[in-house]
């Protein structure tokens, strides 16, 4: 038998059905939608909107401002499209703010991943909703707030960990 991987514990055949196809493609979907969204103006408006909605609030506000809307999209569509459509905004902001835009990068996928508020907002979430006997208010009350502590979280530490 003749084992693919570097240390010979997994075949290529393996490897392969590992793979989350369905998240690949919606990936590769979402990509040219953002890159759309970049070259028609979409990215600039939607900047230019959060920092006319923050007016000359300084960086952890918008970093949190970013967070806020960034967890609120992905409550309705997959944290995979959300930080796709988002990441491009970020880095629009921080550009805008002249400031580097790895914390603003960052505090997207980590908004992105805070899918705790409706059961829709993650694969996860769907999976355990019919084994744990879980209502949509479930996801909402005990999500809403552990999404609040990690806004907090992220503002202060993300800025600390990649400066500004």
């Amino acid at each position: 038998m003749h084992a693919d991987g570097a240390l010979g514990c997994i075949d290529i055949t393996s490897a392969y059905r590992s793979v989350d196809w369905k998240t690949i493609v919606l990936i590769v979907g979402m990509l040219p939608f953002s890159v759309a969204l970049e070259r028609t103006g979409g990215v600039e408006l939607a900047a230019d909107g959060l920092r006319a909605i923050t007016s000359s609030a300084g960086h952890h506000v918008m970093l949190a401002t970013l967070f806020a809307m960034t967890a609120l999209l992905g409550m309705f569509i997959s944290n995979t499209a959300t930080a796709v459509l988002m990441a491009p905004v970020a880095i629009a902001v921080a550009k805008e703010m002249h400031a580097s835009p790895y914390p603003f990068a960052m505090t997207v996928g980590l908004a992105a991943s805070t899918a705790f508020m409706t059961p829709v907002s993650s694969p996860v979430n769907t999976l355990v909703v019919a084994p744990g006997h879980y209502t949509f208010g479930d996801f909402v009350r005990i999500g809403v707030p552990f999404s609040r502590v990690v806004l907090i979280v992220c503002t202060l530490l993300v800025p600390w960990l990649l400066p500004l």
